[in-house]
C-alpha cells in the first residue's frame, strides 16, 4: 500500500510500526456548532481510509478527537446562560447523528475529549517546562519556539519569514511573537482547571499530542487532517511532541483537499455556509458520502446542488446493479460450473484485485468507484434467468462488500426482497386473470414505498427510487 505524506510531499510504501496494526489519529471538531459540509469531507475520507485498511486485514485503532473547551464554545455558553458542558455536549451528540446518517463507523471510533486529559496535559506541558521548551508568563504556559527541531517541516514554511510577519502583532507575554500557548490564564468567569500555573485551561494544539500519546503511543502510524490543519495546527503538535518525546510524532501525515461551494470559498458572509444537517434535508445522506469520495481526496472539490443530482443519479445506478443482481439471484438455479461460469468468476476476481489496487494507491476512491461500475455493466451485459446461482451469488456478495469498503449501499431496505417479489408475483397473477386494477394497484402500492417495476423481456425487473 502507497499513502502520499505531507511531510515528504511524495507517495511512500505504508509499514506499521507493529505488524497486522495500524493507529490513526484524526483531527476531529470544535464542538460550538453544527459541522458544515467542509468537515464533512475528512469524516468521510478518514473513515473510507479505516473501512479499506481493515478490509486489507490491519486492526486499526481509529481516533477523533473532540475539542470540548476552547473560545468559540465558552462565548456560545456564555450567549445562551448554560455551562461550557451543555454545549459542547449537544454539539457532540449533533455530530455523531450526523455521522451516523453518512454511514461512518462511530461503534469503532474512539473519540476522546480534551477535558477528559486535563493531567495528562499538565504533565505534558510540565515535561516541556523541565526540558526548558516551555515557559510561564503571568499564568499563560507558551511554548518555545526556537526548541523545536526543524520548525516548518510539515508545511514547508520558513521560520524566520513566519517569525518577521509574527511581529506586526507582538505579544509582549511572549519571549518570542511565534510562540504558541500551551496553557491559557482563565478570564473571569471562564471555565478553568487548577494547574502549577494558576487557574486555566489548555491552549489548542496540546489536547492532540496529549491524547495521541496516551492512545496510540509517541509516535503513531498516521495522522490526518484537512489541509488547512498543517499549519499551524499539526506544524505545532510536531513541535510539542517530538521535543518532549525526542521521537518522530507520526509517520505519516495525510490531508484532505479543501471544499468549495459553487467554485468559492464557503463563507458565512457570502450566503454559501451549510451545515451537514442543511443538506441532509435535501439530499439522502448516501448521496453526500457518495460525492465526498467520488473525487481523489487530495484534490479540491467543488459542491453544487447540480453536482449533486448528477451524484445521485450515478448512485442510482450502482443501487440498480444491486438490484438487478437479486432479482436474477431469485430466479435463479444452482448447478454445477461450467466452463463459462468459471471464466465469469475469473472475472470476478480480476475485478476485485482492480479495486484493491486502486485503494492501494494512495486511497484512490474515484477509481474504485469506476471499478464498481464496471461489475455492474459486466453483470447488466453478460448475466440473465439462465446465469448459474452460485456465481450470482458470488458476483451479488463481492459487489456489497466493496462497495462496503467505500461505506456505500447500505440503505435499510423499507420492504424486503422477499415481499416484493411476492408482491411481484401476485400482480403476474392478476394480469394473467385480466384484473388489471388489481394488477395496477399492487404497483402503485410499491410505487409508494419507493419501488419501480420495470416490465422487459427477461420478466418484471424492479428497483428503489
Amino acid at each position: 500500500m502507497k499513502l502520499y505524506n505531507t511531510l515528504t510531499r511524495k507517495k511512500e510504501d505504508f509499514h506499521p510500526i507493529k505488524k497486522g496494526k495500524v493507529g490513526i489519529y484524526a483531527c476531529g471538531p470544535t464542538v460550538y456548532d453544527y459541522i458544515h459540509v467542509g468537515n464533512a469531507r475528512p469524516m468521510i475520507v478518514f473513515d473510507t481510509l479505516r473501512r479499506f485498511m481493515e478490509y486489507d486485514g490491519y486492526d486499526v485503532n481509529f481516533i477523533v478527537n473532540f475539542t470540548d473547551i476552547d473560545d468559540k464554545i465558552i462565548q456560545r455558553a456564555v450567549e445562551e446562560g448554560v455551562d461550557y458542558s451543555v454545549i459542547s455536549n449537544r454539539y457532540i451528540d449533533a455530530y455523531k447523528e450526523d455521522a451516523n446518517s453518512l454511514n461512518v463507523k462511530e461503534e469503532t471510533t474512539t473519540h476522546p475529549r480534551a477535558t477528559e486529559y486535563i493531567d495528562n496535559i499538565l504533565d505534558f506541558i510540565q515535561g516541556l517546562i523541565d526540558k526548558g521548551a516551555a515557559y510561564e508568563s503571568n499564568g499563560d504556559v507558551y511554548f518555545r519556539i526556537d526548541k523545536a527541531k526543524d520548525y516548518g517541516k510539515l508545511s514547508k514554511k520558513n521560520i524566520e519569514d513566519l517569525q518577521a510577519g509574527a511581529r506586526i502583532d507582538v505579544n509582549v507575554q511572549k519571549e518570542n511573537p511565534m510562540d504558541f500557548a500551551l496553557w491559557k490564564k482563565a478570564k473571569v468567569d471562564e471555565p478553568y482547571w487548577e494547574s502549577n500555573w494558576g487557574i486555566g485551561r489548555p491552549g489548542w494544539h496540546i489536547e492532540c499530542s496529549v491524547m495521541s500519546k496516551e492512545l496510540l503511543g509517541e509516535t503513531i502510524d498516521i495522522h490526518a487532517g484537512g489541509s488547512d490543519l498543517q499549519f499551524p495546527h499539526h506544524e505545532n503538535e510536531i513541535a510539542q511532541s517530538e521535543t518532549l518525546s525526542e521521537k518522530p510524532f507520526a509517520n505519516y501525515w495525510i490531508h484532505n483537499g479543501m471544499l468549495t461551494i459553487e467554485g468559492n470559498k464557503m463563507s458565512k458572509s457570502l450566503g454559501n455556509f451549510f451545515t451537514v444537517k442543511e443538506i441532509l434535508a435535501e439530499f439522502d445522506p448516501e448521496v453526500l458520502r457518495y460525492f465526498l469520495i467520488s473525487s481523489h481526496y487530495r484534490t479540491p472539490i467543488n459542491f453544487s446542488r447540480e453536482i449533486m443530482e448528477q451524484m445521485a443519479h450515478a448512485l442510482d445506478r450502482l443501487y440498480n446493479g444491486k438490484n438487478n443482481l437479486e432479482y436474477l439471484l431469485a430466479l435463479a438455479k444452482e448447478e454445477d460450473l461450467s466452463a463459462q461460469d468459471k471464466e465469469y468468476l475469473v472475472e470476478l476476481s480480476r475485478l476485485e484485485e482492480k479495486f484493491v489496487a486502486s485503494m492501494r494507491d494512495d486511497i484512490n476512491t474515484a477509481d474504485a468507484i469506476t471499478t464498481l461500475f464496471d461489475l455492474v455493466k459486466y453483470t447488466n451485459q453478460n448475466f440473465d434467468k439462465a446465469t448459474n446461482k452460485v456465481v450470482i451469488e458470488n458476483f451479488l456478495d463481492k459487489y456489497m462488500e466493496l462497495a462496503g469498503v467505500l461505506g456505500l449501499l447500505y440503505r435499510k431496505n423499507e420492504i424486503l426482497e422477499a415481499d416484493i417479489q411476492n408482491l411481484i408475483d401476485q400482480r403476474q397473477e392478476a394480469r394473467a386473470n385480466k384484473d388489471y386494477a388489481l394488477s395496477d394497484k399492487i404497483r402503485d402500492d410499491l410505487l409508494d414505498n419507493g419501488i419501480i417495476l420495470e416490465d422487459t423481456k427477461d420478466g418484471v425487473k424492479w428497483r428503489r427510487a
